[in-house]
């Protein structure tokens, strides 16, 4: 168990789970108290399985908990989040893809997601505070649908303008504005409990 008076991050990867040059594995590395959601061995595309991986790594984990979540990682933490009532300070949700809508080849298809229960995308409020980060030539999603689930989650929208879906294949390993957004949300959500 960890137990800290300072969030422990946890981090959510997408499909592609761990990528070594990923601003996600990247941030990992500079923390100090740090999980990350290990890969899954078998049912890669069930949501169920995704979500009760999640589960496992917060419930070894005592104090605050705050969510780095990246393209799935995003669906994952919000499906989650509309079932379990672990406290968690905050979530940072880097460029959510539209699990709605047709994804470029080479991803899953909407059968695919689901068969895998990924649908629909919830659009419930999060428990929590929340920031998303969209980029606005996201293949995986238009900014306009990032910004309705955005509103829909109560989260605060930053527009990160043109960073592709914000990962190694868009030119994007270490991402330094991580690190401030991160910083913002855990530095926000402590000052609003003291009040």
């Amino acid at each position: 168990m960890t137990t800290s008076t300072s969030p422990t991050v946890v981090i959510v990867p997408g499909l592609r789970d761990h990528v070594a040059d990923h601003w996600q594995t990247l941030l990992a590395e500079r923390l100090d108290t740090v999980r990350t959601v290990p890969p899954l061995e078998r049912d890669k595309f069930s949501l169920a399985a995704r979500i009760a991986a999640l589960d496992d790594v917060l419930t070894d984990i005592d104090g605050p908990v705050v969510l780095v979540a990246h393209s799935a990682g995003v669906a994952i933490t919000v499906h989650w989040a509309q079932r379990s009532t672990r406290p968690v300070q905050g979530a940072l949700l880097a460029t959510p893809p539209d699990l709605e809508e047709p994804l470029p080849a080479g991803y899953p298809t909407l059968e695919d997601l689901e068969q895998g229960g990924w649908e629909p995308v919830p659009r419930r409020r999060l428990p929590f505070p929340s920031v998303v980060a969209a980029s606005t030539n996201d293949p995986m999603a238009r900014f306009r649908r990032v910004a309705g689930m955005a509103e829909s989650w109560g989260s605060r929208l930053v527009d990160l303008g043109a960073v592709g879906h914000l990962n190694p294949a868009a030119g994007y390993g270490y991402w330094p504005y991580a690190e401030e957004l991160l910083r913002e949300l855990i530095d926000s959500t402590a000052a609003a409990a003291l009040s």
